[in-house]
């Protein structure tokens, strides 16, 4: 059995960045359990009212301080 040396800082280093993934991958499940379920008719009678939405703005803004 052979053994393999990781200095304490690379080992740390790994281990938050798995962490964080996996947080990350739990967060997106648990916002998912939150999103509204709508049917294909629904979405389909929003988008024939509506449209799709734009990436137009509608208003903008400036000020200065």
């Amino acid at each position: 059995m052979s053994t393999i040396t990781i200095p304490k800082r690379e080992l740390k280093i790994i281990i938050q960045e798995s962490i964080r993934e996996i947080l990350e991958q739990e967060f997106m499940k648990f916002r998912a359990l939150f999103l509204p379920l709508i049917s294909q008719k629904e979405q389909k009678d929003i988008e024939r009212r509506y449209n799709r939405p734009s990436r137009r703005t509608a208003k903008s803004i400036e000020t200065r301080i």
